[in-house]
């Protein structure tokens, strides 16, 4: 069983930045992909970003896209997201997953929640003045 910890969410004022931390222990260790979601009160969970584990392409969501940056240290098995110019639509908690696989070639991690087997506790983000 992998265990998911995110840090580094909290109250932003509007227009600032935010660093989100996930670290994953536990075995295996093993997944293809890894990554962030978000739901907000009322809506489905959304794909922030994933990283695949075998070259490291990305995708992100169409909401964060161009002031989000997702990035992982796989020697420490974490994984980071910086997300800039926050609005109070970021508002939401952060859910840290990773995909178990089998391994992918030709396309990038996938943007459909249910194909991630393990979820972190999540971090709540909340975009306010």
């Amino acid at each position: 069983q992998v265990q998911l910890v995110e840090s580094g969410g909290g109250l932003v004022q509007p227009g600032g930045s935010l660093r989100l931390s996930c670290v994953a222990s536990g075995s295996p260790l093993d997944y293809v992909a890894i990554g962030w979601f978000r739901q907000a009160p009322g809506k489905e969970r959304e794909l922030v970003s994933c990283i695949s584990i075998r070259d490291a392409s990305r995708r992100y969501g169409d909401s964060v896209k161009g002031r989000s940056t997702i990035s992982r240290d796989n020697a420490r098995n974490m994984v980071f997201l910086q997300m800039n110019s926050l609005t109070s639509e970021d508002t939401a908690v952060y859910y840290c997953v990773t995909d178990q696989g089998p391994p992918f070639e030709g396309r990038l991690c996938s943007s459909r929640p249910w194909e991630y087997e393990n979820w972190g506790q999540g971090t709540q983000v909340t975009v306010s003045s």
